[in-house]
């Protein structure tokens, strides 16, 4: 059975993640899954050391499956790759699919004991629900509707936002 590795900027959020993702595997059916999030319990951001120990953790030959939240995530996830044996790098799925609703498809999949690329492709497949049952948003930048009043195309409708960022670091996911 494959492994999972959930990596992410918040060690809550990922926890979360996954717990609720646990609801839907019977506990003997579960996968491996580790969490290597936050650089501790309460501080934000990624540490490529404590992916690479997680991918370490969860080896399997079936493979390894990695789901990010961010950016940043994905670059500490790529580091992580360098610093593990190229046999388990080459074991190693790097995933593009949205955090909770991948976690929970992967995890499913990977409990029935399909292989990596189908567990990484239901992953991947996730949102199409959420995308068949919510319409899209305009694309055309600058529109947007004022509340209660649906844009249209060309109707130059534009909402302006203004927020000072406080925060130590400024706005980043990823602080220097």
């Amino acid at each position: 059975m494959i492994g999972i590795v959930v990596v992410s900027h918040s060690r809550r959020l990922a926890e979360a993640a996954l717990e609720l993702a646990l609801e839907m595997v019977p506990p003997e059916a579960r996968p491996r899954v580790v969490v290597a999030a936050g650089l501790d319990e309460t501080t934000f951001g990624t540490d490529a050391m404590a992916v690479a120990a997680a991918f370490t953790e969860v080896d399997s030959p079936d493979g390894v499956l990695a789901l990010m939240d961010l950016g940043s995530s994905l670059l500490s996830a790529e580091m992580a790759l360098e610093f593990v044996d190229p046999g388990l790098a080459a074991r190693v799925r790097l995933s593009p699919a949205p955090l909770v609703e991948g976690l929970v498809a992967a995890l499913v999949t990977a409990s029935t004991g399909a292989p990596l690329l189908e567990v990484a492709g239901e992953a991947e497949r996730a949102c199409l629900p959420k995308r068949q049952q919510v319409p899209p948003v305009d694309p055309t930048p600058g529109t947007a509707p004022a509340p209660g009043r649906p844009a249209t195309p060309g109707s130059g409708l534009v909402r302006r936002w203004r927020h000072t960022v406080t925060t130590r670091h400024g706005l980043h996911t990823r602080p220097a």
